[in-house]
């Protein structure tokens, strides 16, 4: 079943580059008592989640910060040290904008967000999504109909959702 909102958020725990090397993160604690935003795309270096769907982002942080956005988290089904290369690489670290690893997929099937579209090698990966959270219950959720789009849910999208 798909998230939706209303719903709170899923217990799950992610991944991300630390000092150290790879840390957990409790996701209900990282939302607890905050307003969030999470978008979640197919996967690190791909397209349009290179092209589009994180940039979007990095262009709308200050007025989503301005609509009293605590947080802007990229889950992606990707190791944390993809994700931190990746992050650099896009300006998305520079931004502000939290990358998480759902390496193992299991928050983003706990939303109905998994999918696997094995001729494009996307095996366990997630569909494209932005959501709004405040205090871990969902209010805006904003899904793409269309796989290869970034309108839905871009940063832009949810600027004007919150």
């Amino acid at each position: 079943m798909t998230i939706k909102a209303g719903d709170r958020l899923p217990e799950a725990t992610l991944l991300r580059m630390g000092a150290e090397g790879p840390e957990q993160v409790a996701l209900g604690e990282l939302a607890k008592g905050r307003k969030v935003v999470i978008f979640g795309l197919p996967g690190a270096y791909t397209g349009t989640c290179s092209t589009a769907h994180v940039p979007s982002f990095v262009r709308n942080m200050d007025a989503l910060k301005e609509k009293g956005v605590a947080e802007v988290i990229c889950v992606s089904v990707n190791d944390p040290f993809v994700l931190k290369a990746w992050g650099q690489d896009t300006g998305a670290t520079a931004a502000g904008i939290t990358m998480l690893g759902d390496a193992d997929c299991d928050f983003t099937a706990a939303i109905g967000m998994a999918f696997t579209n094995k001729e494009r090698g996307f095996i366990r990966r997630s569909k494209r999504y932005a959501l709004m959270a405040e205090d871990g219950e969902v209010r805006v959720f904003q899904q793409e109909e269309h796989p290869g789009l970034c309108d839905l849910s871009g940063g832009e999208s949810m600027v004007e959702a919150i």
